[in-house]
């Protein structure tokens, strides 16, 4: 059994941080279930392993934390669903690249319950949606803006960290980095893509679709 966590308010990074490494060292140990964890953070910039300095335009802006998984520079706050996914991969199946995609999966079918088509895209790490609305870009195609990230870090075949969906964020926070690294691309939200969504609807549709990838 997957055990589900939702935390009102604000969580602090380094708070999460440390709740999520206990964690992990119970699942490992054999003492603890997996758990996914929903929360938001207050603003603030982590920084992964393959972090540029150069992608850190606005370092006194907010914190900048060292969050010790794959990637790059991203940006929480406030608006975006942060989902820490605590699970035995060990036990899963020992394949990285397959948890990963069913993470990606999980994010297409979550996004997929309000009418939005998320995308992957070859050496962009996250999901993407293609701006139907917005003009055409210099190649003749539709603008590609990021709606959700994705980030993970295993220890002792346990997984953390995990991925975050901008539902209603301050979009204009992600000008202090290049997130992920990326920076011919925009950034975009549930609704700033016109939808009347909630943080509930979210939690809603993340504990539907669960099943569908991670258990069917």
């Amino acid at each position: 059994m997957v055990e589900w966590k939702i935390s009102p308010g604000l969580t602090g990074y380094d708070e999460a941080l440390a709740e999520m490494e206990a964690r992990v060292a119970g699942i490992a140990g054999g003492t603890a279930p997996e758990l996914v964890w929903l929360l938001e953070h207050p603003p603030l910039y982590t920084s992964g392993t393959s972090a540029r300095p150069e992608d850190l335009i606005d370092p006194t802006r907010f914190p900048v934390h060292d969050a010790r998984r794959g990637g790059q520079y991203t940006y929480h706050g406030p608006g975006q669903r942060v989902v820490y996914v605590m699970l035995d991969v060990g036990k899963r199946g020992r394949d990285v690249r397959a948890f990963v995609r069913q993470l990606e999966a999980w994010v297409i079918a979550v996004l997929d319950e309000f009418n939005v088509t998320g995308e992957l895209r070859e050496g962009r790490v996250g999901v993407w949606v293609s701006r139907q609305d917005k003009p055409l870009g210099p190649d003749g195609a539709p603008p590609e803006e990021k709606i959700a990230a994705i980030g993970v870090r295993l220890r002792k075949w346990v997984s953390f960290h995990g991925i975050s969906i901008n539902v209603e964020p301050d979009l204009e926070h992600f000008s202090g980095i290049v997130p992920c690294g990326i920076a011919q691309h925009g950034v975009t939200s549930l609704v700033d893509l016109g939808l009347p969504v909630t943080m509930e609807d979210v939690d809603v549709a993340l504990r539907r679709r669960f099943d569908d990838v991670f258990q069917g």
